[in-house]
């Protein structure tokens, strides 16, 4: 067995040309890692930046870790070089070298400044309270530089993410929002005047401070992934902005709907206009044939027939005015809200016209039956029948005299209905008499 020391057993050679080439080549590794982020733009941008919110909180901790990672480089660096000017003395090295070199390499021989972890908030492992410095292995120093490299790459990287993708895109949309507004303000979609300038100055409002505060606090607008521990494993929270977004795009359809409006106002004027009057001309025939089944249908109720609406004219006179002082914003629900009442007029003029006449209809269906019963009667021989004329001239008399009671007209057109039946369906009535025909009995 070898020789032993407070580290283990003394490091021949080969392990100890092994133990240098491996920590020359993680050295390589930290400064590579350690130089890149000292050149990353995220960093950059949070050593020139006003910081405020969750982001100083962290900003200042990832600096204070920086430090702290440059202090256990410069003392990982240091203790490498004495390891390999120990080993360069000569080309075989005694036991002593050895000794020394598996002290360096192995145990606890690097010693940094206890006052700088501490600064840097980072965890250290237990020497005590109050140590004015701290002694680690090399292995154990690339463990934690590794940690606070981790952590502050994390942060640096959020930030970074957050203000490559958020300012840029609020820009954009700030920028259509005030092609929006230029053309809002075009066709009187203003502030206090139509609820669409309302939504347009809050929208500005709302992109002014969430610019301000991505800037100042990029780390408020970041959502870590869950289970990912990478550096920067996450992505940019822009609730806020979509919302804006969707927003602004509610108002363009509002703005491209009075647009519309403002080329068609007057096809949908005329349109409107035409449907009214075709509403009044119902509502007027409608009283006109009040009064005739008024006086030609007795013991009937008519309902009574309204006049045209004077509301949806004056309206309509509103819209011709805003359209001649080309008040697009205030036309367009006008005219959205008229085209569907005067639809709705028309149809109510028209129920209005068919409920007035439903006296008439029935006695017209009434007359129709009367008179296809007589031609079925004619047809078959028993037009001169007595009881079927008499039968017949009686509903007719009710059915063409005025006032005509339908009640009993009714009743007529039934009597005489059951009657041509009968008749039809006798085997033995003979044509112009009343009964069936005398039967004799053949002789024998």
């Amino acid at each position: 067995m070898g020789d032993t020391g407070p580290t283990g057993p003394v490091m021949d050679r080969d392990e100890v040309d092994r133990a240098l080439a491996r920590l020359g080549a993680e050295h390589e590794a930290v400064e590579t890692s350690l130089l890149a982020l000292q050149d990353h733009a995220g960093r950059r941008l949070l050593e020139g930046a006003e910081l405020t919110g969750v982001t100083v909180e962290r900003w200042s901790a990832a600096e204070a870790s920086i430090t702290l990672l440059w202090s256990y480089f410069d003392a990982y660096t240091g203790a490498l070089r004495t390891a390999r000017e120990i080993r360069s003395r000569r080309r075989w090295s005694s036991r002593e070298d050895l000794a020394d070199l598996t002290e360096l390499l192995r145990g606890e021989a690097v010693t940094v400044a206890g006052g700088t972890a501490a600064l840097a908030q980072a965890p250290a492992p237990d020497q005590g309270p109050g140590r004015l410095s701290e002694r680690y292995s090399l292995a154990t120093l690339v463990d934690r530089m590794n940690q606070l490299y981790a952590t502050s790459l994390d942060m640096v990287v959020a930030a970074d993410a957050v203000w490559s993708a958020l300012p840029a895109r609020i820009d954009l949309l700030a920028a259509e929002l005030q092609r929006t507004r230029k053309l809002a303000h075009s066709v009187g979609v203003r502030p206090g005047e139509h609820p669409s300038g309302d939504d347009l100055e809050r929208i500005t409002r709302t992109l002014t401070r969430l610019r301000e505060r991505v800037i100042s606090d990029p780390l408020a607008f970041w959502l870590p992934a869950e289970g990912s521990s990478a550096p920067g494993g996450g992505r940019p929270d822009t609730t806020v902005y979509d919302r804006e977004a969707r927003a602004l795009e509610e108002v363009r359809r509002e703005i491209d709907a009075v647009l519309a409006v403002r080329q068609d106002a007057e096809q949908r004027i005329v349109r409107l206009r035409d449907v009214l009057s075709r509403a009044d001309r119902t509502l007027a025939e409608a009283r006109t044939a009040r009064g005739e089944v008024l006086a030609k249908i007795a013991a009937t109720e008519v309902p009574v027939v309204s006049g045209p609406p004077i509301v949806l004219q004056e309206q309509l006179a509103a819209a011709a005015e805003y359209r001649r002082h080309a008040q697009w914003h205030r036309l367009s629900p006008l005219l959205e809200s008229l085209e569907e009442k005067a639809e709705d007029e028309l149809l109510r003029a028209r129920e209005s016209l068919t409920a007035v006449t439903a006296p008439l209809a029935v006695r017209a269906e009434l007359r129709g039956r009367l008179d296809a019963y007589k031609a079925k009667v004619a047809r078959l021989g028993f037009a001169e029948d007595p009881e079927l004329a008499e039968k017949y001239e009686r509903a007719r008399r009710m059915l063409w005299s005025a006032p005509c009671d339908l009640r009993v007209a009714e009743q007529a057109v039934l009597r005489y209905q059951h009657a041509a039946a009968e008749a039809l369906a006798s085997p033995g009535r003979v044509p112009g008499q009343g009964g069936p025909a005398d039967r004799t009995e053949p002789g024998v």
